[in-house]
């Protein structure tokens, strides 16, 4: 599922790719290469891929905190049951 600079397969299978350009060292006292970190042991925790990408901005806090709007997004469009298929399995594979 995509949602504005993340996407998230729900496989069993943990892959991260995360594309961020220009941040600053820190915000606040928060470190900020942990959220890659972050979100590396929470794609192998839950054996999810998920792809996040910086679209745009140039302030360190807003970049991030539309990083980590933009995954939950994708989470929850990813668990919720679309109606136009709710007797289908939403996998290419069948099985899930």
């Amino acid at each position: 599922m995509l949602c504005r600079g993340a996407a998230v397969d729900i496989s069993g299978r943990s892959f991260l790719k995360c594309s961020f350009e220009g941040l600053s060292e820190k915000v606040g006292d928060f470190d900020t290469e942990l959220v890659e970190e972050l979100f590396m042991a929470f794609t192998r925790t839950a054996g999810v891929t998920l792809h996040v990408k910086q679209l745009d901005g140039t302030n360190t806090h807003h970049i991030l905190e539309g990083a980590f709007k933009s995954v939950a997004r994708s989470l929850c469009t990813a668990v919720s049951i679309d109606a136009r298929f709710k007797d289908e399995i939403p996998s290419t594979k069948g099985v899930l």
